[in-house]
């Protein structure tokens, strides 16, 4: 595959573009003939050629990258340290699978303060005639202080919740944060209620400060599930089948590739190219994996897992070419890491929302199988990587045994009425140009379908078209 580029406009950086090729033309192919077509060392060179007839494509270039089925990356929900190790990097896992576990007292501390204020909310609230102790203005005050705690309370058993590296322990946790919040906030009101009509003199205080005490067992509980759901987390486990890569021990930085997708080198006899797989931050190359007893940091990076069962494609196309492209478009890829292989996708979606980059330039994720690839030995070709970068090129047109000429032998030209611009090129007929209009199928930067004004064989003016002149002696 070549890679065609076209000029950009002022407002973004070249990228790959549609283009057009023209595959196994059938017929003569078409000779240029150099004519000299005036006197003097400043000669017009004209060059001409046959139509011919062949296949043509349209084909639009974007990156692209190799994508696993799936992948996790499970990340420390408190700060301590690795008490048992259950794996090895690279280690194949199934969903479920204990990997780790985390002693952290920092972690189990605050389940403990969490049970205290529980406990000490529910004393508070079981005490009967606790209302005759506590005035009027004294009940408002402490409803106000109540209503602050609680959201803090809220708050941090929401970022609790967060830190649960498995994603349906964490999305469990956040919903029963959510649902404890409503809860609280409906007790809430109703004990604003019941403040207001004591200070009205309508109401009972003892009521009231019971109302106050169940809206802070509430929280209370809340903040103790959010506790002890962080607590739980410290046994980490495998949320999806895979191979893992456990974190780097004392730093970051590392590849380019997802995390895990070096362990899955061994055996498949790829190699990557010098420096791809290197990220940005040098310093931590080489740092060793978690081991057992090694501290970690509350949201670091303990372990990885990559399920490469299966393996898709994306591939940022530009907006200009990107309703060129729809499901079932085949595409041809080449893998920056396997030299000389070529692979096959298919388009399954577009993703309907843009993503800008540097210069203006506006792209949208298209989403590809993964149909396997061919050697230069003509074998298949080696499985890629997740992560691996690619050039997808998709065929958006196709055309078979039209007639077609080089993309530089049409001229363009405004219409008179501004309606649209129209195409012709300088037929060569008894030795002379002659400018004929033609209908154009299929355009790109190679060659171009003709599919009105022109016959097979005609020769046609194919270098230099803008300076001839009609009746101009081209031999």
């Amino acid at each position: 595959m070549r890679a065609l580029t076209r000029p950009r406009t002022a407002r973004g950086p070249a990228r790959p573009a549609a283009r057009v090729l023209s595959v196994a033309a059938v017929g003569t192919v078409a000779a240029l003939v150099v004519a000299g077509c005036s006197s003097g060392d400043d000669a017009t060179k004209i060059g001409t050629g046959e139509a011919t007839r062949g296949d043509v494509q349209q084909v639009v270039d974007a990156a692209g990258q190799v994508q696993p089925r799936a992948s996790s990356v499970l990340t420390a929900p408190a700060a301590g340290s690795v008490a048992t190790l259950a794996v090895t990097d690279g280690q194949e896992v199934q969903a479920g699978q204990v990997l780790m576990t985390i002693d952290s007292p920092s972690a189990e501390q605050a389940l403990e303060q969490a049970k205290s204020a529980d406990a000490e909310a529910a004393r508070s609230g079981s005490g009967s005639g606790s209302g005759s102790a506590m005035t009027p203005s004294q009940l408002s005050a402490a409803q106000r202080s109540a209503q602050r705690d609680a959201e803090a309370r809220f708050a941090d058993a929401e970022a609790q919740a967060r830190t649960i590296a498995d994603p349906a322990a964490q999305a469990a946790a956040l919903a029963a944060v959510q649902s404890s919040r409503t809860q609280y906030q409906l007790l809430a009101s109703q004990t604003q209620a019941l403040v207001d009509q004591v200070n009205a003199g309508l109401g009972n205080l003892d009521t009231a400060v019971a109302s106050l005490g169940s809206a802070q067992r509430v929280q209370t509980r809340a903040a103790v599930a959010a506790a002890q759901a962080t607590v739980d987390a410290l046994t980490v486990t495998a949320p999806i089948s895979g191979r893992v890569s456990l974190g780097a021990s004392g730093g970051g930085g590392g590849s380019s590739l997802p995390a895990g997708a070096e362990q899955l080198l061994a055996g498949s006899g790829l190699s990557l190219p010098s420096g791809a797989g290197a990220g940005a931050d040098t310093s931590a190359a080489g740092a060793p994996v978690l081991t057992q007893g090694a501290a970690v940091s509350q949201g670091s990076t303990l372990v990885t897992v990559i399920d490469a069962s299966t393996l898709s494609l994306t591939a940022d196309v530009d907006e200009t070419d990107v309703l060129l492209v729809t499901p079932g478009v085949k595409a041809q890829v080449a893998v920056d890491a396997v030299d000389g292989a070529e692979y096959h996708g298919t388009v399954t979606s577009v993703d309907p929302t843009a993503k800008s980059g540097s210069g203006g330039s506006v792209t949208y994720t298209v989403r590809l199988s993964y149909d396997g690839g061919t050697g230069p030995d003509g074998a298949p070709a080696a499985t890629p990587l997740p992560g691996m970068s690619a050039t997808v090129s998709l065929v958006v047109k196709s055309v078979t045994g039209v007639v077609e000429v080089p993309a530089s032998a049409i001229l363009r030209a405004g219409s008179p009425h501004g309606s649209k611009d129209s195409d012709s090129v300088w037929v060569v007929s008894g030795g002379k140009a002659e400018r004929r209009d033609v209908t154009v199928g299929v355009r790109g930067d190679a060659d171009v379908e003709i599919s009105e004004g022109l016959r097979q064989g005609e020769r046609v003016v194919t270098d230099g078209a803008a300076d001839v002149t009609p009746g101009q002696q081209v031999s």
